[in-house]
């Protein structure tokens, strides 16, 4: 059992919202990931500006991979009662030259002492074209865009004691704005890659009643590889050269790696965090 899955279903309820990256209320969606110490993170692994930087980065992930535009974020942070002020400047540092960067504004949140750093953040973004999960169709082509597998590699040298660059896919994850605006036209669905391909695929499968067509074989350790925040769409055969145009256009590749068809999709993938 997923009990990630499991939970999520206990509060869904008839003509629920919830089932997208983000759940939209009108022409607005809200969205909401959790960053927490020794879950997603270790202290000794990233400073408290890349602490803050990721921590935002990867919610705005959520309204990027909607095809909407960020507009605010509110944020919880839990901190541990030894932390230094200077800490707790680079930490919100991050934060909000991170946000500054996608145009977000931190208008409000709570923050609260704890025995480690967990941080909470809300992010309400704008749409009036989103692109959800649901919309895949048999005979879609799926694919991913830019290279992924790093981040588990990457954090496999650090459970190790190794250290990886502050540009790594880790430490600092690139979202495919650009390329979602301007593909959303030619797209069917979507969402980001947090959980690793075959976690994510199935999720879409799931969300369609669809199976996939694997046309390449992947390494379990590149396919699996889960916070990559690359984005997964699919697309009716027809639109490939649009799309590849696109795709040269916003320098973002991309990778064809399934075909929908009808049936079940299985994970192959352990839960990443349960």
């Amino acid at each position: 059992m997923n009990i990630e899955n499991h939970f999520i279903s206990l509060m869904s309820q008839k003509h629920s919202r919830i089932g997208d990256d983000g759940a939209i209320v009108g022409e607005w969606i809200y969205s909401k990931d959790i960053f927490f110490e020794n879950v997603h993170f270790k202290r000794q692994w990233l400073s408290p500006y890349q602490i803050g930087t990721k921590a935002m980065m990867i919610n705005i992930s959520d309204a990027i991979a909607m095809n909407a535009l960020p507009k605010y974020a509110l944020v919880g942070a839990a901190m541990p009662r030894k932390m230094g002020l200077g800490d707790m400047a680079e930490l919100a540092r991050g934060m909000r030259e991170c946000a500054d960067v996608f145009g977000v504004e931190i208008i409000g949140g709570d923050t609260i002492s704890n025995s480690k750093l967990d941080l909470s953040i809300t992010i309400v973004s704008h749409s009036k074209n989103p692109l959800l999960r649901t919309g895949l169709k048999v005979g879609d082509l799926i694919a991913h865009t830019g290279h992924i597998g790093d981040s588990l590699r990457q954090l496999r040298y650090l459970i190790a004691g190794g250290k990886v660059h502050s540009k790594s896919r880790f430490v600092s994850p690139v979202l495919r704005q650009k390329f979602i605006q301007k593909a959303r036209p030619y797209l069917h669905c979507g969402m980001d890659i947090s959980d690793g391909l075959y976690s994510d695929s199935t999720k879409l499968c799931s969300a369609n009643r669809l199976g996939l067509q694997w046309s390449r074989k992947l390494h379990k350790n590149v396919a699996c590889s889960g916070e990559e925040y690359e984005m997964l769409f699919a697309f009716h055969p027809r639109h490939k050269h649009a799309l590849m145009r696109i795709s040269q256009r916003t320098r973002t590749p991309f990778t064809i790696v399934a075909t929908a068809k009808r049936g079940k999709l299985s994970n192959r993938c352990k839960a990443h965090h349960f």
